[in-house]
């Protein structure tokens, strides 16, 4: 299993549109062949950083996703809201705690 971890700064006034857009693919990520779990999380303190936190199957399945037209949807439409480089980490896990 990969987990995927992506870190995006907003510009204030788009977090708005963002996160429409966000609920509006959510369930299409979500049931996308090799996703087990997507979820969208906020920083507390800074409240224009968001965080996607997904598992999938395989690096494979994460590739496939990434070439996928929606993946080039959500991301054409989430980019231009952007006030930094995005961040993103691809990691297995290293033990059951």
């Amino acid at each position: 299993m990969i987990i995927r971890i992506v870190r995006m700064g907003f510009i204030p006034d788009q977090i708005n549109a963002f996160l429409e857009n966000f609920e509006q693919n959510k369930e299409k990520i979500r049931h996308f062949e090799g996703c087990t779990h997507l979820e969208l999380l906020q920083d507390t303190h800074q409240p224009n950083q968001f965080f996607t936190y997904s598992h999938w199957e395989s690096e494979t399945h994460l590739n496939n996703y990434r070439n996928s037209a929606l993946f080039k949807g959500v991301w054409a439409n989430t980019k231009n809201k952007f006030n930094q480089k995005p961040e993103a980490w691809s990691m297995t896990q290293a033990s059951d705690i």
